[in-house]
């Protein structure tokens, strides 16, 4: 018997799961019909078990679960989200019906959250519902009847399988096709035997997350999935997402979106909640690394407070340092809708709230506790959560806000480490009982493990300007964003002559070019935008002025906040409300506005979240948290981003590297220098050269091949060649374009191809095009098949019946002749050469593909030069009306080429190109340069979506085709 995702993946999820709660049920014998999305008998059950009033008189039941049926009916006009947040409502305690004493409204209990011992938990595999059209889940948990959540399994040992087709199928197949079984859906997950991602609904498949209980990976990657399940589907941890850690919210296109906690934000939230119902330790410092989700774990955490009833309708009090970080939670609190919340905008506002005994959600600055007048409340009951908590809460503002409130709980939460310069902390916010002084810690590596965010790379690029340490003076090296108006303007008066060295217009001019040519070079080809730090405003406008000379006007602006003494003629240009900046922040996230490039000084160095920003140059001294904050503005995940980067022009390093040097272990990959990463790469390669150091590099084909591998004969040689390699990939890629490079890409060339051929197949669970980084498959392209860098680019079209049943034909007596006549376009034709030559070198690709000669990648570029030679061969034979009825030809060729082992995300690419260039295209945009450009933009940005926008030979031939078509 072998291995497949039933018998290995879907079969040991269930039964893991029955180790921890979950009893197995299988579905054919579940009581009931395939149209019904809830197990009716159970919920009935559980209804009269959970409700005094429905036990009475047990029909109540019908009348509840007639209820939940419309919401499920209601998802066809209302949509899946906002069905989803309905049903979530009811079975959370939203539903109340006329059950009592003279028709008295009781609440019903559809779930016993407060002891889930009394609720049944089921679960189940091949799950069939029918909606509009019939589907079947891998495994279904479902809770008192409600099939709360959904996951598919994929095979563990196909190289080219992930959890990605897995998410794919739940989220682009059955969300799509029958939405009301994902109507009560806490969350689906998705695994493939070696990762497990889990995501809500309708969260797009990067959204979606690991769930991570203990650091360490053990050997087997199969047990690793397995504990993860256990983990995270506990029935307990099950119900608490659902309770507490759920949230619906309205996004920037006014759709509704729904959010869970990631793991570090539901640890994190419950080791506070646990800590104030305890009552014995009252404070707690949590560090959660800048990226990762603070703003949410705090909703999280006051909405469980809240809700907690053993804490008797506490106040739970939000605290910031800063305006900006005001305004950005208290917009994640009101797009989320929390009940109870309220802004204290005012010093009086706040103590109004205080000494009302106010019990809600208050958000505040720590600043409005500056004129509080003695104690505001003594309760208990009060819990701050106090944001990025560094010096303005450890001196006379913190010392008042504990005076207001002398026995409320404290808990500090920072994205920043805190390191000698903010000893106080530990002090003020830590507990003797947490060790190392933190109650949370989602560190850096934590960070980078689980892709909640990405590494920093930092490029000293100080041109001929580089300024030594020794020539800056210490009032200088003292101005900071930490310091007060006051004290900046007394130092600034102290060092005038140092920024009259910022000002200088000939060194920003040349600062600029240099900006721009390293930004056309690698940060725009790419789809990613940038920031550059100034000094000051004024250096912030001439920045602008220099770049305007070298850029399109409206590829840059400035965004800062303006002081009573600037010129008139800057508060005209860039004095904006809170709204038209916001509009002006959405522009720059928007991949297609051509807006590129924010000059800044001190605006949305905090709380600015832009993913698509990924490169920051840097043109001011910064230092301590300040200096880390700012920089990971940059750190955020986006599409073919890999890490963010630091192009440093005035000698910042060190500064970095004191900021981090409190744990050097904890942080050593956030801040890799890039001369570093260069003069590592000789001896790297040198490592893995030494593995065939008797082998002769100049001979090709199968004997050369052999004689690398026959060097690394066992597993141990394979994997610690395995494990250099992919260091030096890494490596490779964080350098590359480098024309430093140069000197050493046949030697990577001919150690990618070894690696290939003998790689575990314990490593080759991703994406077949993501097995190395994208620079280095551009290098492989680049070596193999050039054409050229080509900016143009088409539609593919074709008509409906291109070789239709080729795929079927299995009779190997019939020549090819036959075998092309069976196809409708082709046996039109069947009498020309051309044709019988193109359906050959179909059913030739076809037949390596199934045996495995090429790779997924190979296989498509392959059906697109067929494509491009069918549309040619029939321009010349068919007339034009007939060519219009055409059907996109890559389309219609990979239906009918594709097997079953064929990997979704090829079927997601020709698609996508085949949209993308009806939408765009126009009839002669092959002779008008917009046209070329927005359709070159276009082909860019689908590639980039799955990461091959570098590939050169992928973009050529797709071209080629399509102009051929056009």
């Amino acid at each position: 018997m072998g291995f497949d995702e039933a018998n290995t993946v879907r079969d040991g999820i269930r039964d893991h799961l029955q180790k921890i709660g979950w009893k197995y049920v299988p579905a054919i014998n579940l009581p009931r019909d395939q149209t019904e999305v809830i197990v009716e008998p159970y919920l009935k059950q559980a209804l009269i078990d959970l409700n005094p009033e429905i036990a009475e008189q047990p029909d109540r039941a019908d009348e509840v679960i007639y209820k939940l049926r419309t919401i499920l009916l209601s998802v066809q006009s209302e949509g899946l989200v906002r069905s989803n947040e309905r049903f979530a409502d009811i079975i959370c305690g939203g539903l109340s019906m006329p059950f009592g004493e003279n028709y008295r409204h009781v609440p019903v209990k559809i779930i016993d959250f407060e002891n889930p011992g009394n609720n049944s938990f089921i679960t189940t595999t091949e799950l069939s519902f029918t909606g509009a059209v019939p589907k079947r889940a891998d495994n279904v948990l479902l809770v008192n009847g409600i099939p709360l959540i959904i996951g598919e399994c994929k095979t563990a040992t196909r190289p080219s399988i992930s959890w990605l087709d897995a998410g794919e199928q739940i989220h682009n197949d059955y969300e799509r096709n029958v939405p009301a079984l994902f109507v009560p859906n806490v969350f689906s997950f998705g695994t493939e035997g070696k990762t497990f991602y889990y995501g809500s609904v309708r969260t797009p498949l990067e959204k979606w997350a690991p769930w991570r209980e203990e650091e360490d990976v053990g050997p087997s990657p199969l047990s690793d999935v397995f504990e993860t399940a256990m983990n995270l589907l506990s029935p307990a941890i099950v119900l608490d997402i659902l309770k507490n850690f759920t949230l619906y919210a309205t996004d920037k296109k006014n759709q509704k979106i729904k959010i869970i906690c990631r793991h570090q934000q539901f640890d994190g939230a419950n080791k506070i909640v646990n800590r104030v119902a305890d009552g014995k330790v009252k404070k707690g410092l949590i560090w959660h690394f800048q990226g990762s989700g603070k703003s949410f774990l705090m909703v999280f955490a006051a909405q469980k407070l809240r809700l907690n009833p053993v804490l008797k309708n506490p106040t739970v009090i939000v605290v910031v340092d800063r305006q900006d970080l005001d305004s950005q939670i208290n917009a994640t609190f009101n797009t989320t809708d929390i009940p109870n919340t309220v802004g204290a905008g005012s010093r009086e506002e706040l103590q109004k709230l205080l000494s009302q005994d106010t019990r809600k959600i208050i958000i505040t600055t720590i600043h409005k506790f500056g004129e509080a007048d003695g104690v505001l409340n003594e309760r208990e009951n009060i819990i701050l959560l106090c944001d990025e908590a560094h010096r303005t809460q450890e001196g006379n503002l913190g010392q008042k806000m504990r005076d207001a409130l002398p026995n409320a709980f404290l808990f500090g939460l920072t994205g920043t480490p805190i390191n000698e310069v903010d000893r106080n902390t530990f002090k003020a916010f830590g507990a003797a009982e947490d060790e190392k002084g933190y109650l949370s810690i989602y560190s850096p590596e934590d960070a980078l493990r689980d892709k909640a965010t990405l590494p920093l790379h930092f490029e000293p690029r100080l041109v001929q300007y580089h300024i030594e340490k020794e020539s800056i003076n210490s009032a200088f090296e003292e101005l900071t964003d930490q310091l007060e108006e006051d004290e900046k303007h007394e130092l600034i008066k102290r060092a005038a002559r140092r920024i009259n060295f910022f000002h200088n217009q000939e060194r920003i001019d040349k600062i600029s070019e240099d900006i721009v040519l390293h930004y056309k070079q690698h940060v725009e080809p790419n789809g990613f935008k940038a920031m550059v730090v100034c000094y000051d405003r004024e250096s912030c406008v001439r920045y602008k002025e220099a770049l305007d000379k070298v850029l399109p006007e409206e590829a840059s602006d400035i965004v800062m906040t303006l002081s009573r003494g600037d010129p008139q003629e800057w508060k005209n240009r860039w004095d904006r409300s809170k709204d038209d900046e916001e509009k002006l922040l959405d522009r720059f996230r928007d991949p297609l506005d051509p807006l590129q490039i924010l000059v800044v000084t001190s605006k949305l160095l905090t709380g600015f979240d832009a993913p698509i920003l990924q490169t920051m140059y840097l043109d001011k001294l910064m230092k301590n948290h300040t200096l880390l904050q700012a920089i990971c503005r940059i750190n955020r995940p986006y599409t073919q981003k890999s890490f963010g980067l630091v192009v440093d022009y005035i000698g910042v390093f060190d500064e970095v590297a004191k900021a981090l040097a409190f744990d050097e272990k904890l942080m050593r990959n956030i801040v890799t220098n890039i001369e570093s990463l260069k003069s590592a790469i000789p001896p790297t390669i040198e490592k893995c050269l030494k593995y065939f150091k008797d082998v002769d590099r100049n001979i090709s084909g199968w004997e050369g091949l052999i004689a690398a591998q026959e060097c690394i004969p066992d597993n141990a040689r394979k994997d610690a060649f395995a494990a250099d390699y992919q260091n030096l990939s890494k490596l490779w890629e964080a350098v590359s374009p480098d024309t430093f490079l140069n000197q050493y890409k046949e030697d990577y060339k001919w150690l990618t191809q070894v690696y290939e051929s003998v790689k575990p197949v314990s490593m080759a669970g991703a994406l077949l095009w993501q097995k190395l980084g994208a620079k280095t498959i551009e290098l492989i392209n680049e070596n193999v098949h050039v054409t050229g860098i080509s900016d143009d680019f088409d539609e593919i079209i074709i008509d409906e019946d291109t070789i239709t049943d080729l795929l079927k034909t299995k009779d190997e007596k019939k020549i090819k002749r036959l075998e092309i006549r069976i196809i409708k376009r082709l046996r039109k034709h069947a009498s020309n050469p051309v044709f019988i030559a193109l359906g050959e070198k179909l059913e030739g690709i076809k037949e390596r593909y199934e045996h495995g000669f090429i790779d997924s990648l190979e296989f498509l570029k392959a059906l697109i030069q067929i494509a491009k030679d069918v549309v040619k061969a029939e321009k010349e034979v068919e007339p034009e009306d007939e060519q219009k009825k055409a059907k996109a030809a890559l389309t219609e060729l990979f239906e009918n080429a594709k097997t079953d082992k064929t990997p979704v995300i090829i079927e997601r690419i020709v698609n996508d190109i085949d949209s993308v260039v009806r939408v765009v295209r126009f009839d002669g945009w092959q002779q008008s340069n917009p046209g070329e450009r927005e359709i070159k933009r276009a082909l860019r940005g689908e590639l980039r979506k799955y990461q091959l926008q570098n590939d050169q030979d992928l973009f050529d031939k797709a071209y080629d085709y399509i102009r051929q078509y056009y």
